[in-house]
């Protein structure tokens, strides 16, 4: 068996290295980004009360650590979305179509109990594939 290249990506938050983890991880083509939400490097919470903010704010991380990672979010094939508020499920929406709306990667919006912070209203995975485009849409 062949064992392909893994590779860490961190967003320089100090609780990554404390707790063990990283923003995304790339293995061969595929990269995973793990849970982002709008914590900024300083530890603040960015978009307070703002669902459709935080969502941008977040999805521009995504599209940053992909940019590293050697991806773009045209590679994206998954979005996970967890919300503490479904209600507020337009506002998500909103913003993610302006990043996603042609790509139409496959999303899953959950509503959970909290976040890691009161202030988090949203936090979202992605995944991607390198080389991926789309070729058509079936129905």
């Amino acid at each position: 068996m062949e064992l392909l290249k893994r590779e860490n990506y961190s967003s320089g938050a100090p609780f990554e290295e404390k707790a063990g983890y990283s923003r995304a991880v790339k293995v061969g083509n595929m990269v995973f980004v793990g849970g982002t939400t709008t914590t900024n490097s300083k530890g603040a919470v960015e978009g307070v009360g703002d669902a459709y903010l935080q969502t941008k704010i977040i999805l521009q991380k995504i599209e940053d650590v992909l940019n590293r990672a050697g991806a773009k979010m045209s590679n994206v094939v998954r979005v996970r979305f967890y919300v503490t508020d479904i209600s507020r499920g337009q506002e998500y929406i909103r913003a993610y179509s302006e990043w996603f709306k042609d790509i139409r990667p496959v999303i899953t919006m959950a509503e959970i109990k909290a976040l890691a912070r009161p202030d988090h209203l949203v936090e979202i995975e992605a995944e991607a594939v390198i080389g991926s485009y789309l070729t058509s849409r079936l129905t």
